[in-house]
């Protein structure tokens, strides 16, 4: 039986009744399952207590989730935060190294919703803290009175960067519809990212890694949301999983090399074969 990829999720640190939680949502859970043919392996916002080189090594991709919660404006020189705005100190002290080091060692990455703006500050960008106050902006809040599957309907179109990765992901599309449930969005874009889709009220949507090792993309809106019904989540989620199973192949050979002392399994058959005809 194949071994799916192993792909990381990092969860928020969530308080309830005094007590501190790990949470990752199960939509994120069966969209790494269903859409990537990965296996989702939750990460707990440890901040500096989390080994992320080691972690990172075993890893075949990392999936950065949305939250209820916003990045804190300190660490992308914002001033102070709206009233009441939810915080997670603890994610946010795992997730934005996290993002850098993925992004080094060519891990494939797909962010989503608070992930695209969580990439954009740990590449060095700032955030927009309320889109909604901003003039000629869109709401791209949702309504939380309505049931689930109204939150998540398609609600406005945007337009893709020609030429760019995500177009090519989606067969050429020029525009597509998506959901929309943010109040922030990304302000000034982050050295070495890339524009790859913006709404009409010129927000970005999405993002990749200029010159990036490995896949490196992200999104604004969610996904993740029944992501075998919907075609461009199901396209995104199959790239970001064949992406890691590349790794996963890739790492699989090394392995097989240390195994046989440098030498990999073909190389090590060939080798016992010449000495033999040597003998």
């Amino acid at each position: 039986m194949d071994i799916p990829p192993l792909i990381g999720v990092p969860a928020c640190l969530m308080l309830d009744e005094g007590f501190g939680f790990h949470r990752v949502g199960d939509k994120y859970v069966t969209a790494v399952l269903d859409g990537a043919g990965g296996l989702p392996v939750l990460i707990p916002a440890l901040g500096p207590r989390l080994e992320r080189a080691a972690l990172l090594a075993r890893l075949d991709g990392l999936l950065i989730t949305g939250a209820r919660s916003n990045v804190e404006p300190h660490h992308y020189g914002g001033g102070p935060p709206p009233e009441g705005s939810p915080n997670d100190p603890a994610r946010d002290a795992t997730i934005l190294p996290l993002i850098r080091e993925a992004i080094a060692a060519a891990v494939p990455l797909l962010a989503i919703c608070r992930g695209i703006q969580e990439l954009n500050v740990a590449q060095g960008g700032t955030l927009h803290q309320e889109v909604h106050a901003l003039p000629g902006r869109l709401d791209h809040r949702s309504d939380k009175s309505l049931p689930p599957q109204e939150r998540y309907g398609d609600v406005h179109a945007i337009a893709l960067t020609p030429c760019g990765m995500l177009q090519a992901l989606l067969d050429g599309a020029a525009e597509i519809r998506v959901n929309s449930l943010h109040g922030q969005a990304i302000d000034r874009l982050a050295p070495g990212l890339v524009v790859e889709a913006t709404a009409q009220d010129g927000t970005i949507e999405a993002v990749s890694v200029a010159g990036a090792a490995a896949f490196a993309l992200a999104v604004q809106w969610p996904p993740e949301w029944r992501v075998l019904d919907n075609p461009v989540s199901r396209a995104l989620f199959a790239a970001f999983g064949a992406a890691c199973r590349a790794r996963q192949a890739a790492r699989d050979a090394g392995t097989t090399r240390l195994a046989t002392g440098g030498l990999a399994t073909g190389s090590l058959d060939e080798h016992h074969g010449a000495m033999a005809s040597r003998a």
